[in-house]
């Protein structure tokens, strides 16, 4: 239980100074933040973290703290997997954008030239 009492602390702690120091943005601490003070709970409560371990058929209580925390680990990375697949899609979207923006740019400008360029043999058409 020392452990899990350890280990949650230096979660928090480590999580909020990531958060202080603008490396990790409040919205993804969340999560991490949920799993510490739900591990510290538990191992700070062995009779509620009884209760949890029979309800779930663990003989051994210490190892349903480890499943708890398991489980928060595994809806962090599903959360994060959301995160990353929006990101990419917004990502290609933009490129596509910006291509797109590229090419009309790139037929104006050719457009302009051509029509510079009629506009200069015109010109020496009249002088000779």
């Amino acid at each position: 239980m020392l452990v899990g009492v350890v280990g949650s602390v230096a979660v928090l702690v480590f999580v909020l100074e990531l958060v202080r120091q603008r490396r990790l943005r409040e919205e993804y601490s969340l999560l991490w933040l949920a799993t510490a003070i739900v591990v510290l709970i538990l191992s700070l409560s062995r009779p509620l973290l009884d209760v949890l371990a029979s309800a779930v058929g663990i003989f051994y209580p210490p190892s349903a703290l480890f499943l708890v925390a398991l489980l928060f680990v595994l809806a962090i990375l599903m959360h994060f997997s959301i995160v990353i697949t929006r990101l990419t899609q917004e990502n290609k979207e933009v490129a596509q954008q910006i291509a797109l923006l590229r090419h009309e740019l790139q037929r104006r400008d050719s457009a302009h030239l051509h029509t510079e360029e009629s506009q200069n043999s015109d010109q020496g058409n009249t002088i000779e």
